[in-house]
């Protein structure tokens, strides 16, 4: 898998810091994989909001997200993070995030975002999009899926979404799908206290009528899953260690 990108020179960057709070980390005072994607998600959304790149106008949905953990968040109290454009494309962005704990948590995660009109359907990004276009240097945005799911008959477990999985654009939020992943690594995969690379591809949305079932793969240094509903994959995550 490529390297991410570095920090830009040039182009619109943006930072923000965030107090790390109790329902943010576990029980060893780790900070959850579902705490760090809402992080990230609040970020993008203060950065195109100054920007007038946010909602009503511009919707921005998320297609896939690699989370590098180099060292977890475990006494941290707050993240300090930058964000700015990684590629650009007709129809999606990517996004790249450096986050920085006041105790020793460095995390590099990259993304792909399409763009969408008010009303929710694929629209050109088009003009106005200039600091973002200079930071991603001319690179190029792919919205091709690499995650490949479990065979679909590895065991399963259901998934019951609940009312405060979805939000303001009607489907399940990115970082509940992680809050299902946080739940299967306590018993199983990774040990979390050490680097760890957390990708997410997202295929199609779930709804709160969906019957999910998650369909697991697990060995003592890699975790995946299918979110299926039937035999439809609507998005798989992979957790691996990073320890050589």
């Amino acid at each position: 898998m490529e390297a991410l990108v570095p920090r830009p020179s040039t182009g619109r960057t943006f930072g923000v810091t965030y107090k790390i709070r109790l329902s943010d980390a576990d029980a060893g005072g780790r900070l959850r994989l579902d705490a760090v994607a809402r992080f990230l998600q609040d970020a993008a959304i203060d950065d195109v909001e100054e920007t007038g790149w946010g909602a009503p106008e511009h919707l921005w949905v998320l297609r896939s997200v690699r989370i590098d953990i180099a060292e977890p968040f475990l006494a941290d109290t707050r993240v300090d993070i930058v964000t700015w454009g990684s590629s650009f494309s007709a129809l999606a962005a990517g996004r790249r995030w450096s986050l920085r704990g006041d105790a020793g948590g460095v995390i590099e995660v990259d993304s792909t975002w399409i763009h969408l009109d008010a009303n929710a359907r694929p629209a050109r990004i088009g003009h106005g999009f200039d600091g973002y276009a200079e930071a991603a240097q001319g690179r190029l945005t792919s919205t091709k899926l690499t995650l490949e799911p479990p065979a679909l008959d590895a065991p399963r477990r259901a998934w019951p979404l609940r009312t405060t999985d979805v939000d303001r654009m009607g489907h399940v939020n990115n970082a509940a799908y992680w809050a299902a992943v946080e739940h299967a690594l306590d018993t199983a995969g990774p040990a979390l206290t050490g680097p760890l690379r957390a990708c997410l591809d997202y295929r199609h949305p779930l709804d709160l009528g969906d019957a999910v079932e998650i369909v697991e793969s697990v060995d003592g240094v890699r975790y995946r899953a299918a979110f299926a509903v039937g035999d439809a994959v609507r998005a798989v995550a992979l957790v691996e260690s990073l320890r050589s």
